[in-house]
């Protein structure tokens, strides 16, 4: 049998200590995460075989910036000598180095969430004695930031709650609801008083009921990244669970948003005051009603041959029959020659879906930008490469005439994305015509292709225009582009909005991604590379690829 304690949160977990004092007061805080506490079935287990318990380690990082320095991890093993045996969850990072003293990890990069770390899997030692309990420490280092370290008390014995998976269905319609059942049961040594049912739900799904015996995050905290935000539900249900019982708790249902796309959730039933904490701000409601549960028959079997009952945590992935509309904005900016002019080009998400692969970390989009013929490009964006005119390689980024820009692996259902330029016009041509088109994977010729879930390909691509020939101002604004042409003598379509990596709303104006959004997707190239340790995330369908 194996038990596995998940940290469940989409913004952190609890954490105690510090790993080391600020070197400087500018320096980040990064919150190392783990459970408070884990139990471990006393040895042999049931079999004859040792049962393993898996603890996952996780960092926050809650700045809004992605720390993209090289950061190492730390767990001293020193204290579980006799009392448990470690070893590597599988699929584990090979960035995880594991000794009989410590388990050593590296990352080159820590993400504007959470994410994981390393997962262990624990279980009794030979000569253990019930009762025994040792602490489990992660401390971080690296140049220019500071971790918090985190501690679990890992306990020979003790109750394990667990939890049988749901039947679910995978497609749902937007608005589409369906019921969540939650039975749990104790196969552990010790009674349990109190039970907390967390659920983590993405942007795209929700729970339609409230409690009084619950707390609700909100999905666009302050000082979140609104389209980064996971809805969190914490239950709390008082009584005795005793050992070998089954539970079932009452009425729950999901709803899919009108922007569900590709979406998932989390579920997990764990000791009260044992849930996972988070900096998210939890409101209580007033409904005078009250999340119930009751104790089923004891002939009644937890969970069926089709399933893995002994387990407190499960994950679910959803695929929402929706579209998601990108429209390239069209721009044009006036100047003479040897001047240089600004110019923010991009797209919107025109919806009515939210897009995100969080589990794989890719771009969800791309922007290729052609620029006109007489100007030179002397300021481009970090997440904008140079690339020649075919879109093959090119050692200069600035000065090409082509640029491919990318986007973080989340865009929002009414997002935005503007990619700063500077541009010297160095020789005056009327009405100097590139392109701004937006899609997905290149083609062959480096060019965008169109996504599979966008419904209208033919605003994918829109003009960009220095000088243009009738003393206008270019393109004319339309319900397809989004952006209003400038006046006359206007050297840019747009002024910068919030970046896009830390906007508050989802319906706010054209936002710049100039400063975040390149790490960013670094982040995410490197962590995909690091073994894909995500935590809280779904799949990525075959259907969302183009």
């Amino acid at each position: 049998m194996r038990k596995r304690i998940s940290l469940l949160a989409s913004a952190g977990l609890v954490a105690v200590g510090l790993a080391a004092a600020p070197a400087n007061a500018a320096d980040p805080v990064l919150t190392l995460t783990s459970p408070d506490r884990i139990g471990l079935r006393p040895h042999p287990g049931q079999g004859g075989e040792a049962q393993k318990t898996s603890v996952d380690f996780r960092v926050n990082n809650g700045t809004g910036t992605v720390f993209d320095r090289e950061s190492t991890f730390t767990i001293d093993l020193s204290g579980l000598k006799g009392v448990a045996d470690v070893a590597l969850a599988k699929d584990q990072a090979d960035s995880c180095t594991l000794t009989a003293t410590s388990v050593t990890c590296k990352r080159y990069a820590v993400w504007t969430h959470d994410s994981g770390i390393v997962a262990l899997d624990l279980s009794a030692a030979k000569d253990s004695k019930t009762g025994t309990t040792v602490d489990l420490t992660m401390t971080g280092r690296a140049e220019g930031a500071t971790f918090k370290a985190a501690t679990t008390k890992v306990k020979v014995g003790g109750p394990d709650l667990v939890l049988e998976e749901a039947r679910l269905k995978r497609e749902m319609n937007p608005g589409g609801t369906q019921p969540l059942p939650v039975v749990f049961g104790n196969a552990g040594t010790e009674s349990v008083q109190g039970v907390a049912l967390e659920l983590n739900t993405t942007h795209g799904i929700g729970l339609v009921e409230k409690y009084d015996n619950c707390v609700y995050s909100e999905d666009n905290a302050p000082g979140q990244s609104w389209n980064m935000g996971w809805g969190k539900t914490v239950c709390t249900l008082d009584g005795e669970f005793e050992p070998g019982a089954l539970y079932e708790v009452g009425r729950l249902t999901l709803r899919a948003a009108p922007h569900g796309f590709i979406d998932g959730m989390t579920y997990a039933v764990r000791e009260a005051g044992a849930q996972s904490k988070t900096p998210q701000k939890l409101t209580k409601p007033s409904t005078g009603k009250k999340l119930e549960f009751k104790q089923r028959p004891a002939k009644t079997a937890l969970g069926s041959g089709d399933l893995d009952p002994w387990n407190n945590y499960h994950e679910f992935d959803f695929t929402v029959k929706n579209s998601a509309d990108l429209v390239a904005a069209a721009a044009s900016v006036k100047g003479r020659a040897g001047e240089t002019v600004k110019a923010e080009l991009g797209f919107r998400n025109n919806g009515p879906a939210w897009v995100a692969y969080i589990r794989s970390g890719e771009d969800v989009a791309r922007t290729d930008i052609v620029i006109p013929v007489g100007a030179k490009v002397t300021k481009a964006p970090e997440q904008c490469r140079g690339v020649t005119a075919d879109g093959k390689y090119r050692e200069e980024n600035l000065g090409a005439p082509r640029y491919v820009c990318s986007t973080t692996h989340i865009i929002g259902e009414k997002q935005k994305f503007a990619y700063p330029f500077e541009l010297k016009i160095e020789k005056v041509v009327a009405g100097a015509t590139g392109s701004v088109s937006v899609g997905g994977w290149w083609s062959e010729s480096g060019a965008p292709t169109p996504q599979d879930w966008d419904p209208d390909h033919a605003n994918n691509k829109a003009a960009f225009v220095i000088n243009a020939k009738d003393g206008g101002t270019g393109p004319a604004p339309s319900a397809s582009t989004g952006t209003a042409a400038p006046a006359p003598g206007a050297t840019a379509t747009a002024s910068a909005a919030p970046s896009a990596g830390n906007a508050a709303e989802p319906n706010g104006g054209l936002a710049s991604t100039g400063s975040t959004a390149g790490p960013v997707a670094a982040g995410g190239a490197a962590l995909v590379a690091a073994g894909g340790l995500l935590f809280l995330v779904f799949r990525r369908r075959a259907a969302g690829r183009a």
